[in-house]
This record gives C-alpha cells, structure tokens and sequence, in this order.
C-alpha cells in the first residue's frame, strides 16, 4: 500500500476505536489513537499473517506490551478481516470476546495474552530467542508505552534480547508523552528514551510515529539489522485525529459520550475524505 491507502486504513482504524470505547463506554482511546498508524503500518504492510489462517507456524508475532490500547489493536485486527468490524461495538460487554485487554485464548490474531506493564516485552522476547532456537524465519514485534518502560522489567528484558543479538526483535515505544497521572516527565521520566535503549545494547531508530514515510523507513531498517535488536522510538500524538482528544491526558482512559462520539466521527469522517 502507498502511504494515501495506509492514511486511509488508519481513519478507519482510529474510527473502530471511537466506536468500541462509546459503546463499552470505557477503555483507552488517547493511546489506541495515538498508535493507530503504528497499528496499521503493522497489520495491513509490516507483518506476515494472514486472517484466514491465524495461526500459520511462519507467521511473524505481534505483542500488543501496553494491552490497555486494545481498541485500537482490536480495530486493526478487524479491519484487516480476522472478524467482523461490527464486533467492535461489543468492547468490554459482558459476554464479548472482545475484553478490556488482549486474550490469545478467544480472540483470532492475538498471539499473547497481555495488559500487565513491562510483561508484553519479555514474551516477545521470549518469542524471539524460540525463532533462533528452532532456526525459523519469523519475525517479533511489540508495542510498548512510553509510561510503561517505567516498569523495570522492560529492562531486565532488553538486557537479555541485545545479550543474544536478538536481530528478529523490533521493540516500538509509542512516545505519546502522556500516561494516565499526567506527563511522563513529570510522573517518572524515562528520557532520553534512545540513548537508554542505546545503552542497552538495541539499534535505535527515532521517527515522528504518526508519518507513514518515516514508518516504512524505520521497519525497513530494522529488517537489515544485523546482531542485535532494534528499538523504533515513535514520537505520537496522545489522541490523534480527534481534535479535542489531541494531548489531552484526560484521554487516557475515558470513553467519548453521545455529543462526543458523534463529534469524534464527524471529524474522522471528514479526514477520510479529504485524503486525496
């Protein structure tokens, strides 16, 4: 896809959070939207899946560290056919498969079960030293939150992917500046977030996360790296593309009501169709 047709999918994306958080009226839209171009760079570009058959040995793995954006992983998900986009309306309803965070056990495409901070980091790598193990060719991928690299365990596991020059691992940290107390600065800095990577042993790419070109390139590079693991620093947008989310920290974790939800369409809408 060209970056036109990937805009495109991430309004749909962004559209899919909207409606699962005001209809479960909870969740986290603030993050789901600020990694939504992640998220479909990843889903419909990046990974080698495929939703007809989930669970395909070969298949490249994804995990979803900051489990809280699951609307806007669930959206991807659905968007690119592993269910029905009309599912999303089911977001954390009693009965749904659809819960608050990721559950490999019920939900097709989701290769691990996520939502406890800094944990997401250590399967992958785990899923990535298993590659080197069994000699496949797949690849890793997981998406972390800025706050949540607060945790320590992201480090005891980036200590131990760069220590086995685990080159099929691609940590992204959607750098959104904000977490659910307030700026991540202020609550408990992690800057300088590449240099700590840096130090840990990673290749660190730093790109503006909601640029699709900038995207690419850091995906490409990191194909090519050789020895050792690579960390995207994705500098975000808390709430992007929805004007009144946008940086907002109040965003985090609260569900647009009806004015609000029809606002937020509104304005995706209308980006949808300006995309030339």
């Amino acid at each position: 896809m060209d970056s036109r047709e990937l805009m495109k999918k991430a309004v749909e994306v962004r559209k899919g959070v909207i409606e699962g958080t005001h209809a479960a009226k909870s969740g986290h839209p603030g993050g789901s939207l600020s990694a939504a171009d992640i998220f479909t760079y990843l889903f419909f570009e990046e990974l080698n899946i495929d939703p007809q058959n989930p669970d395909k040995p070969d298949r490249d793995r994804f995990v979803l560290s900051k489990g809280h954006t699951a609307p806007g992983y669930y959206s991807a998900l659905a968007n690119r056919g592993y269910f029905p986009v009309e599912d999303l309306k089911t977001l954390r309803h009693t009965g749904s498969y659809l819960q608050g965070h990721p559950d490999k056990k019920h939900i097709p495409g989701v290769d691990m079960s996520s939502g406890s901070l800094g944990q997401g980091i250590s399967a992958a790598v785990g899923m990535a030293l298993s590659a080197k193990l069994s000699g496949d060719s797949y690849r890793v991928y997981t998406l972390l939150g800025d706050g949540e690299i607060q945790e320590g365990q992201v480090w005891g596991a980036s200590m131990f992917a760069a220590s086995r020059k685990l080159d099929n691992l691609t940590v992204i940290v959607d750098n959104n500046g904000l977490q659910i107390d307030g700026a991540i600065d202020q609550v408990c800095s992690p800057y300088p977030i590449d240099e700590k990577f840096g130090a840990f042993g990673f290749h660190v790419i730093n790109i503006d996360g909601n640029d699709f070109d900038q995207i690419k390139k850091a995906f490409d590079e990191a194909k090519q790296t050789k020895g050792q693991p690579t960390a995207i620093i994705a500098k975000t947008v808390k709430g992007k593309g929805v004007s009144f989310m946008e940086n907002q920290v109040g965003w985090h974790g609260k569900a647009p009501n009806d004015e609000e939800y029809e606002k937020a369409m509104a304005e995706l809408e209308k980006a949808g169709g300006e995309i030339a």
